[in-house]
């Protein structure tokens, strides 16, 4: 089945515990429409560049699925109709990268990559 990566931002007004059961209720959502969730991280309450319906601040979502498009549409069309989601984000990966993602590194380590890189 193919890969996606998706991140969501849902309202600031929520508490941690509401934010991360969000992940949990459409980790669900896939699974009954054949997916499943190989990782999820939560990023935790954020500033973003912009305000969204009048935030400025919101938490943040990631999460890493095997499915089909099928039941990725599904999670995006509840996820849009869900009123503390904010918005979303799916892209395809052709394959998942190891580890934790560029948000849950230390800074030591985000280092460390780039004195690699140059």
């Amino acid at each position: 089945m193919p890969l996606y990566e998706h991140v969501f931002i849902a309202r600031q007004d929520l508490s941690n515990a509401q934010a991360e059961s969000l992940v949990e209720h459409f980790g669900t959502v896939l699974a009954d429409n054949g997916g499943k969730v190989v990782d999820s991280e939560y990023w935790g309450v954020k500033t973003m560049a912009y305000k969204i319906n009048k935030n400025r601040k919101g938490h943040y979502a990631y999460l890493r699925t095997d499915s089909s498009a099928a039941a990725v549409q599904e999670m995006e069309r509840l996820m849009r109709l869900h009123d503390d989601v904010m918005r979303v984000q799916t892209i395809k990966v052709d394959v998942h990268a190891e580890g934790p993602s560029v948000q849950m590194q230390k800074r030591e380590e985000r280092d460390e990559r780039r004195s690699r890189r140059n």
